[in-house]
């Protein structure tokens, strides 16, 4: 019989199919599919422990941006109502002022009236007396020995 090269590769092949799996190559091979199925297991399972993390952060955030939403609105009416409350305590301050400054004028042009009336009233006196000074200047010009003799003779009659 003769063998020929076809009878020779399948002998060798058949070698080194036996050597391979006396080596324990299937079984390495076996481990190391095993180990990459478990990472990749891992992975997997790592993944979706990140997603639902991803998940549970987006349903906070969302309820800290509704929160601040909730906030924001709630300092901008607090904002309203102080600045109506100083709007209106600013016109009460302001009405309060222009009060007292219109009483303060008031007053000043019921003084000012006063010292006017017054002066006035000093001026006329200080006129009539004037007046009276020189009607009776005058008069004694025209009547004064006349005057004064009856005034002499009225101051004899009363002492005796």
């Amino acid at each position: 019989m003769e063998f020929d090269n076809t009878f020779w590769a399948a002998v060798g092949f058949f070698i080194f199919v036996g050597i391979v799996l006396y080596a324990g190559l299937p079984r390495t091979v076996a481990r190391m599919l095993d180990a990459r199925i478990k990472k990749i297991e891992d992975d997997l399972n790592e993944a979706k422990r990140l997603r639902e993390e991803a998940q549970a952060l987006l349903a906070e955030y969302g309820r800290k941006r509704r929160e601040a939403e909730t906030e924001a609105a709630g300092i901008i009416t607090a904002a309203q109502e102080e600045a109506d409350r100083l709007r209106e305590e600013a016109e009460a301050a302001l009405k309060d002022m222009v009060t007292r400054r219109t009483k303060a004028v008031e007053d000043k042009i019921a003084h000012a009236e006063a010292q006017a009336l017054s002066e006035v009233r000093s001026r006329s006196a200080d006129v009539a007396i004037e007046a009276a000074r020189l009607l009776l200047a005058r008069q004694m010009e025209e009547k004064g020995d006349e005057l004064i003799e009856t005034a002499i003779e009225d101051v004899a009659e009363k002492l005796n």
